[in-house]
């Protein structure tokens, strides 16, 4: 099974009820479809960064999930043909996330090698000398 993140924009003129239920009803397509959703993530309204057909903002939803192929094809295939989304963007994760994971314990050994060192101690400040009596001398005529 691989790992997703989809995000999609709903039109900003549904009401709150129907966006939930467009919500629920696309994590039962995820399930059914043989997936399973990770994170629902709803960023809200936001104002997109041009314009999609006369919508000029939209309510984000982002879904982590973890499915295979036919999951993705299915879940893109609904939101294609709901008028009610805008637009939408599958992404797969799980090989950014393998990579980093390489990065991290790559990292770790590195440091693991690397010696110990200490703190170097602060600068030790010279002991002033104490002044030396200079003998005076009687004038000189």
């Amino acid at each position: 099974m691989r790992k997703y993140e989809i995000i999609f924009i709903i039109r900003p003129d549904m009401e709150e009820e129907d966006l939930n239920k467009l919500v629920t009803q696309m994590e039962g397509v995820v399930a059914g479809a043989g997936g399973k959703v990770e994170r629902v993530d709803r960023m809200g309204r936001r104002r997109l960064a041009y314009r999609v057909g006369r919508h000029q903002d939209g309510h984000y939803v982002l879904f982590v999930l973890e499915g295979t192929g036919d999951t993705l094809k299915e879940l893109e295939r609904r939101l294609g043909v709901t008028d009610s989304v805008i637009k939408f963007l599958a992404v797969r994760i799980d090989e950014e996330q393998k990579r980093m994971e390489k990065l991290k314990a790559q990292r770790a050994a590195r440091e693991a090698k690397r010696p110990k060192t200490k703190p170097a101690s602060p600068p030790q400040q010279p002991v002033p000398a104490a002044p030396q009596q200079v003998e005076e001398l009687p004038p000189q005529i």
